[in-house]
Parts: structure tokens; C-alpha cells; sequence
């Protein structure tokens, strides 16, 4: 504490011999304004340059005392540079974290909307003719002709219809969307009279005529396996939709595409001939 108490004596001492140096230079620059030449310039410049080095020199001592508060604050700086990198860290750990979030939100943005079942319909329906959407008075909308029993009913044989008639509920949308934009036909062989009324009545207590895409005139009957083939063949449809694999087969090289449904799902006879358990599943509405 005493060195330090005379070291701060000794430099207030150095800054008063300053200030008096200084105001007698001023004195003299005062009294010899008027005469000075370029001699007594450089003279009182040398005196001056002398007096300012020496206070610099007698102040130096001084210095390392004074300036240890900088090098605390060196030291905090220091501190803070070593922590900036981690900080910087972190803000970069904070960017990246946001920059993974946007990018997952927009990859969700971006990811591919689920079709539509009448999307689905569409497309695999107009392969038949290569056409777009068009309303069922187009005269290129795709003809589709289909069987009813073991695909839009329940029962799997004619000789069931005579007993009761119930049409799959799981099939209904699905055939709705086809009456939207195909013209659809259905046809069954039948025993008797009484099967093509239990047939026609289940079909509109299901809502089926409701929506005006199938009419009852659009639902055929016939007794034979052959004479839905004729149906078929009159019809030219671009699909054709059976159970029966010698129909399918019969009707191979007439109708461009056809759909065969079975349970166990058979394999492909022909090149135009595509295999499902039920219609549902073909279109992918299970």
C-alpha cells in the first residue's frame, strides 16, 4: 500500500512539473512572438518535444498499476471470447433446429395428396379409351358392363336369388363413382321372374337408382351363361366385370379390358384380362 501511495505522490508530482513547464512556455511564447525567427521555432519545438518525452518516461512506472483494471477487463473479454464460440454454438444448434422444422413442414407441403376414390375410378376406367372426366351424355364416357352376383350382391349363384337378394353395402360407393363417370350396365342370369324383381327392389332399397347415374332399364336379365356373353358383345363395352372364368376367357378377344373377380384371385389369363377378390379391392377401397 505504501509503494503504491508513492508512486501515485511521484506522478501527481510529475503532472504539476507538467502544467508548469507548460505555462511558462506559453509565457514565452507570448513575450517572443513578435521576434521570433526560425531558429528560436526550432528551439522551443526541440524544448517542448524534450519535456513531453521526458513525462512520458517518468509516467511509464505508473502504467502497469493503471493498467491492470484493462487486463481484468482482457481477461473478461478472454472469458467471453470462450464463451462466444459455444454461444455461437448454440444459436447455430437453435437455426438448425428451426431449419429442420421448416423443411419437415414443407416436405409435409409437398407430400403427394391421397387420390380420391372417383380419382382412382378414372383412371383405371378410362384406360379403355385414353379419355378425360366426361359426363355420362359424352358419347365417349367408357361403357362398363358388369355382373351382379358374387359382386354386387351377396350371393354367389342365380339359384340364391330365388331364396333372398341383399347387395353388398361395401361395394355401393364404389359403384356410384362408376355410374358418375362411366356408363355402367348390370346384368345377371336369372331362374325366374321373381329373381329379376328381388333383384330390382334390392337395388333401389340400397339408394342405387337414387342418384340417377344407373337406371332400372340399364339392369339385364337373361337365363343362359351365353346370353350374357351376347349382352356383352352387343354392348362393346370398354370393360367387362365377371365371375365366370369361361366368360372371361369367350369374351378375351372382343373387349379390350376385363376384370375378373374371384376370391382366390386367379391368375392372369391374357394380356387384358386383370384379377381381383371383389371390385372394391381393385380400386383400392378396402
Amino acid at each position: 500500500m505504501a509503494e503504491s501511495s508513492s508512486k501515485d505522490e511521484l506522478f501527481q508530482l510529475i503532472k504539476r512539473f507538467g502544467a508548469y513547464i507548460t505555462f511558462k512556455m506559453s509565457n514565452f511564447l507570448t513575450l517572443f512572438s513578435q521576434n521570433m525567427d526560425s531558429r528560436s521555432v526550432s528551439a522551443i519545438a526541440g524544448l517542448a518535444i524534450a519535456v513531453v518525452f521526458t513525462w512520458r518516461l517518468l509516467r511509464s512506472p505508473t502504467n502497469p498499476q493503471r493498467r491492470q483494471p484493462k487486463r481484468s477487463s482482457t481477461r473478461a473479454s478472454s472469458s467471453g471470447a470462450n464463451v462466444q464460440p459455444n454461444t455461437s454454438l448454440a444459436t447455430y444448434g437453435i437455426a438448425t433446429s428451426s431449419d429442420d422444422t421448416r423443411t419437415q413442414s414443407f416436405d409435409d407441403f409437398i407430400q403427394p395428396v391421397k387420390p380420391t376414390l372417383g380419382q382412382i375410378v378414372r383412371q383405371k376406367l378410362n384406360d379403355g379409351r385414353k379419355v378425360g372426366i366426361c359426363p355420362l351424355e359424352c358419347s365417349c364416357a367408357p361403357i362398363v358392363t358388369c355382373r351382379l352376383v358374387g359382386i354386387i350382391l351377396e350371393e354367389t349363384t342365380p339359384e340364391d336369388i330365388q331364396k333372398q337378394v341383399t347387395v353388398r353395402s361395401s361395394v355401393l360407393e364404389v359403384m356410384l363413382e362408376i355410374t358418375k363417370y362411366c356408363d355402367l350396365y348390370l346384368m345377371e342370369r336369372v331362374v325366374d321372374d321373381e329373381s329379376e324383381r328381388r333383384i330390382l327392389q334390392a337395388l333401389e332399397d340400397a339408394g342405387v337408382f337414387a342418384s340417377g347415374g344407373l337406371v332400372k332399364d340399364k339392369v339385364l336379365f337373361c337365363s343362359t351363361e351365353s346370353g350374357r356373353t351376347s349382352f356383352v358383345r352387343q354392348l362393346e363395352p370398354d370393360w367387362h366385370i365377371d365371375t365366370n372364368p369361361e366368360v372371361i376367357s369367350q369374351l378375351a378377344r372382343f373387349i379390350k379390358y376385363q376384370l375378373h373377380v374371384s376370391p382366390n384371385k386367379p391368375e392372369r389369363t391374357a394380356a387384358n384380362v386383370y384379377s381381383a377378390t371383389s371390385l372394391e379391392q381393385f380400386f383400392g377401397f378396402m
